[in-house]
């Protein structure tokens, strides 16, 4: 899991791309990574998560579920976060301000995240729900706060989501053909897997 459990803050928190995979933790300031294994770097520097879904998830658990109880960094409300474009980019906040972020997969839950929530099942009911929110490379620095706006300035011209990239890589293998359109956009691994799984090699 992402660096469990946050704790919302309305100070300013500085963004920035963390370095490779295996070495680099968060891209927020103050976060911390618990796997460097298989967790942070690049391709995973921020984790987004719909508060949408954590409400719904209120409800069918009938728990209070905080905001980063999912190892979250951003919980956004309003946004499409699980039908956002693998390639898609948000800037937070102002420009020159807020960072410049960059979708780039989805999240696949563990066992440590199971373990941390605590509920009977729950991998199993967390997967087929298809809503595990994106994981974002950083592009360009900055701060963000809470409240911040969250605009799309640049949609990819593919039809990839990450549900999608969830949905192929969870038990609907038929899509995978659908996410390997994305080309390099995608999480190197992710496409790995995607073109390992199909019979497929590395261009």
């Amino acid at each position: 899991m992402v660096g469990p459990h946050k704790r919302p803050t309305s100070e300013p928190v500085a963004v920035r791309a963390p370095g490779p995979r295996g070495t680099g933790g968060s891209g927020l300031a103050g976060d911390t990574i618990g796997n460097l294994r298989y967790h942070g770097g690049e391709e995973q520097a921020v984790y987004a998560y719909a508060r949408e879904e954590l409400d719904r998830w209120e409800r069918e658990l009938g728990r209070t579920l905080p905001n980063g109880v999912f190892g979250e960094n951003l919980t956004m409300r309003d946004a499409a976060v699980d039908d956002a474009l693998v390639g898609e980019r948000w800037q937070i906040g102002a420009p020159g301000t807020g960072p410049l972020l960059e979708v780039s997969t989805t999240r696949f839950p563990c066992r440590t995240f199971a373990g941390w929530l605590g509920e009977q099942g729950w991998l199993k009911r967390f997967t087929a729900r298809h809503r595990a929110g994106a994981y974002l490379r950083v592009r360009t620095p900055g701060e963000v706060r809470a409240g911040d706006t969250v605009t799309v300035v640049h949609r990819p011209d593919h039809d990839v989501s990450v549900s999608h990239v969830f949905r192929a890589l969870t038990g609907e293998p038929e899509l995978l053909p659908h996410i390997l359109t994305a080309g390099e956009l995608l999480d190197p691994l992710v496409r790995e897997r995607a073109l390992r799984r199909t019979g497929r090699s590395l261009a």
